[in-house]
C-alpha cells in the first residue's frame, strides 16, 4: 500500500477524531490505530461515512486475551476501503466484565463475527440481534480462546454404540499420558544426541 496515501489516512483520523484515537502508528504497510472504549460507534461510523475514509467493508473482529493485564482483553476490528484501496486496523482496550456496544446497525457483516469473539472469548456485545455460540456446541462451558482455557478442554464428546446417540463425558488423562521426553514420536525408540554421537566416535 502507497505509504504516503495512509501517512496522509492516519493525518486525517487523528485530526478529525482526537478525542477518539489513543495512539495511531504505520508498521510494515499498515495503519493501526488503538481508540478509546467509549468511542467504537462514532468511530465506526466515521470510517465508512467519511469522504477520506469510506471503509464500507468490515473484514474481520476479533480479540486478544491479555490475562495479566488491568483491560483483559484486546478487540481487534479490520475494516476495508474498496474506494481508496486502503485497509486499517482499529484496537480497543477492554476489561472482562466490559459490556461492547454491537456495530450491527453500521456494519451487519459484525453479526456473525461478534458472536464469535462471544463464543470465543466470552465478551458480551450490547445491541446484538442474536447474541448465542456459533462455533461450539449448545452447552459447551466455557471459551476456547481464553489463554487460561485448557488445551484439553473440560469435556470430549463421542459416538456411544450402546446408546446411539452422541455423548458428553470429562476429560480424564492418565498421568502417563502426561509426561513426554519431545524427543521421538515413537514411544520406545532409541535417540542418540548429536553431542553424544560425536562423544562415542571419539573413543572408537
Amino acid at each position: 500500500m502507497n505509504t504516503d496515501a495512509l501517512v496522509d489516512l492516519k493525518a486525517t483520523i487523528e485530526f478529525k477524531c482526537n478525542d477518539a484515537v489513543l495512539s495511531a502508528n504505520i508498521k510494515n504497510g499498515e495503519l493501526t490505530v488503538l481508540i478509546s472504549s467509549g468511542s467504537l460507534l462514532t468511530f465506526s461510523d466515521f470510517l465508512k461515512s467519511d469522504q477520506a475514509c469510506k471503509f464500507s467493508t468490515l473484514v474481520d473482529i476479533t480479540a486478544v486475551d491479555y490475562p495479566d493485564r488491568e483491560k483483559r482483553f484486546e478487540l481487534v476490528y479490520h475494516y476495508l476501503s474498496m474506494y481508496q484501496n486502503q485497509r486499517i486496523r482499529v484496537k480497543m482496550e477492554v476489561g472482562e466484565e466490559d459490556v461492547i456496544p454491537s456495530l450491527v446497525g453500521i456494519f451487519p457483516a459484525s453479526n456473525w463475527f461478534e458472536r464469535e469473539v462471544f463464543d470465543m472469548f466470552g465478551l458480551i456485545f450490547s445491541g446484538h440481534p442474536d447474541l448465542r455460540r456459533i462455533l461450539t456446541d449448545y452447552g459447551f462451558k466455557g471459551h476456547p480462546l481464553r489463554k487460561d482455557f485448557p488445551t484439553s478442554g473440560y469435556v470430549e464428546v463421542r459416538y456411544d454404540e450402546e446408546k446411539k446417540q452422541v455423548v458428553y463425558e470429562p476429560i480424564s488423562l492418565v498421568q502417563e499420558y502426561r509426561q513426554f521426553d519431545f524427543m521421538s514420536p515413537w514411544e520406545g525408540a532409541e535417540y542418540i544426541l548429536p553431542n553424544e554421537k560425536d562423544s562415542k566416535d571419539s573413543k572408537v
